[in-house]
């Protein structure tokens, strides 16, 4: 039996294909760094979100120090808002490493931030945490939030902001 040159020449580029998907979806998983999010954020009453500790601490419109360029902020997500966020932006400063601590008291929520890969989940009863370092900013910038999974009948408007402001003008109590 003979196999025709075009006959070999597209297997061959099948088999180079499948070996490049492979590639990718490892260098993705091992070499980029990729990692989950942890589950290791807890639990909270849904009904009684800001008797926790980290709501106690933490959920402030401006980011809470916690070390040396390193911040906390605990949000509230609920129907439709993020508490901080929607009315009031969440205010971190720029070259900071932020913990953003989540939690919903109704339903499931989405919590996005634009520009960065904060992505997560909120889900009632747990207690999402997520950290992001955010760079140098020259003049005070807005990252919008957004909610990504469905909440009801008023989830297109769920949206909040959060606020990069430059060192030179970070005032945490401001």
């Amino acid at each position: 039996m003979e196999i025709h040159n075009y006959e070999k020449l597209w297997f061959g580029l099948s088999l180079l294909l499948i070996v490049a998907f492979i590639g990718t979806i490892t260098y993705g998983t091992v070499g980029a760094g990729v990692e989950m999010i942890s589950d290791d954020g807890g639990t909270v009453q849904p009904e009684n979100v800001t008797s926790s500790e980290v709501f106690e601490n933490y959920q402030q419109p401006n980011a809470t120090q916690t070390g040396d360029g390193e911040y906390a902020v605990a949000v509230q997500a609920l129907q439709f808002a993020y508490l901080p966020g929607t009315g009031q932006p969440i205010r971190v400063p720029e070259n900071s490493e932020v913990t953003f601590y989540i939690s919903s008291t109704d339903v499931t929520h989405g919590f996005s931030i634009a520009g960065t890969n904060v992505n997560t989940m909120v889900i009632p009863g747990q207690m999402s945490e997520i950290t992001v370092e955010f760079g140098e900013y020259e003049e005070p910038t807005d990252l919008g939030v957004i909610c990504h999974e469905f909440c009801g009948p008023g989830h297109e408007e769920m949206a909040g902001t959060v606020r990069i402001v430059p060192e030179e003008q970070w005032g945490g109590d401001q």
